[in-house]
């Protein structure tokens, strides 16, 4: 799992908000995925610009975290190396793009309360709740000051 760090939260928690306007979403464009509405929160960079990317290479985000070589030259290890320097493990990455990871699917609940919520990856509003479950998760890791940091980025 990902290092809890303030700048991943606030990445994660950036993109819930972005993602519950009226942005554009589609799982199968990797601009416009669930990886690639994050990495654009990290990178600053457009959602044409990452699809290109990402296209350079086969695979989708777990297949070019597989691939992930940070001086194969391809742009979208670039944007990858960014992922990683902020917190996350290439294992988050396919955990995204699939919103199967198991810590976090253990805290998400259905309507009843109940835990282990399956997640779809292509509904918009799964990831919303993938993504803000997670940064809860890390939030909690965090050491208290560094917590009180990231509600207070939150808040503003």
């Amino acid at each position: 799992m990902a290092q809890a760090t303030v700048e991943l939260i606030r990445a994660l928690r950036a993109t819930v908000e972005r993602l519950r306007g009226e942005t554009s979403y589609q799982w199968g464009h990797m601009g416009e995925c669930n990886c690639g509405h994050l990495a654009q929160t990290i990178t600053a960079l457009s959602k044409g610009e990452i699809h290109a990317w990402a296209l350079e290479r086969e695979g989708d985000w777990a297949a070019q975290a597989n691939d992930y070589c940070p001086t194969s030259g391809y742009r979208i290890d670039d944007i990858i190396s960014e992922m990683l320097a902020i917190g996350m493990a290439l294992d988050d990455i396919g955990y995204l793009e699939r919103l199967d990871d198991p810590a976090v699917l253990a805290r998400v609940r259905d309507d009843s309360g109940q835990p282990g919520l399956y997640l779809r990856r292509n509904p918009r509003d799964d990831v919303v709740l993938y993504m803000a479950t997670w940064a809860e998760l890390l939030a909690e890791s965090l050491p208290a000051d560094a917590d009180a940091r990231s509600r207070a980025a939150r808040a503003a």
